[in-house]
């Protein structure tokens, strides 16, 4: 019966695939949209950002988080961006940003409305979440103000990837990752948005599990009290038991909690 009702729901829900943000030929520059096609104008709209250790990961992965979303009456925008070893950095920032202007301009047509956009990430899709928010270059370049209205990081790495590549274990992680930041200490501190902290305005959620790795559980919480320091309205919610894939596959299931807070978190901050 649950099966059933989840599938008739999603059925209600409507897509838009592969819609390119940076006028190119460019799979890595695609976009999925999962909206609800009724009468309600004006909806809030949360742009996904994936994870994958910035170098594996498509937004076709997470359809259930856009038809989840929308479901619940949130249009949702999943993007593609590009990945190592064929970008770094600055240039898979540089394109969410272009994602997010995308968006502002062209979301109305879906129901939504470019006023109310909140960016979530997981993995290293919060670190791109929080690097274009805090590190104005990158709207900058976007030829746009910065446009969110609040951020939801869901188990965020490399918010200070300065701190893990100078103090991790040489594993092939740490190789994998050095293919994203390059191998120059002075590279990592520009890419750490802890270091931006001061250039944030708008609400933050913050989410990470309990069993994460050592690094979220250290800077997730130390974002969180740089925000309270600066008066920005701020959450931060550990999620026993869970550790870091759990903490976005566990919102397959349309009626996991973290849906109730994303959603509240929403509404109040609009």
């Amino acid at each position: 019966m649950l099966l059933f009702q989840t599938i008739l729901a999603s059925a209600q829900v409507k897509t838009a695939k592969n819609i390119n943000y940076a006028g190119n030929q460019l799979q890595a520059n695609t976009l999925n949209i999962y909206y609800k096609q009724d009468s309600v104008k004006d909806k809030p709209v949360l742009v996904f950002i994936h994870g994958g250790s910035w170098s594996s990961g498509k937004k076709e992965t997470y359809w259930w988080l856009g038809r989840n979303f929308a479901r619940k009456g949130i249009v949702t925008v999943i993007i593609n961006y590009p990945l190592a070893p064929h970008a770094q950095y600055k240039k898979m920032a540089a394109d969410c940003a272009l994602a997010i202007k995308w968006v502002k301009a062209n979301i109305r047509s879906y129901g939504a409305s470019g006023e109310q956009i909140f960016l979530m990430g997981h993995s290293a899709g919060g670190h791109l979440a929080e690097l274009i928010n805090a590190d104005p270059q990158y709207f900058q370049e976007a030829g746009i103000k910065n446009p969110l209205k609040g951020l939801i990081l869901n188990d965020p790495f490399g918010l200070d990837i300065y701190e893990y590549l100078t103090q991790a274990e040489k594993d092939h992680y740490y190789y994998d990752f050095l293919r994203t930041f390059s191998n120059q200490p002075e590279t990592w501190k520009l890419a750490s948005p802890l270091n931006y902290v001061n250039n944030i305005k708008n609400p933050h959620l913050l989410l990470y599990g309990g069993k994460t790795y050592d690094a979220i559980r250290l800077q997730t919480p130390r974002l969180y009290e740089k925000l309270k320091d600066l008066n920005i309205p701020a959450e931060v919610k550990e999620i026993k038991g869970k550790s870091h894939v759990p903490m976005i596959s566990q919102m397959i299931l349309g009626g996991n909690a973290l849906y109730k807070e994303i959603i509240k978190f929403i509404s109040t901050t609009q």
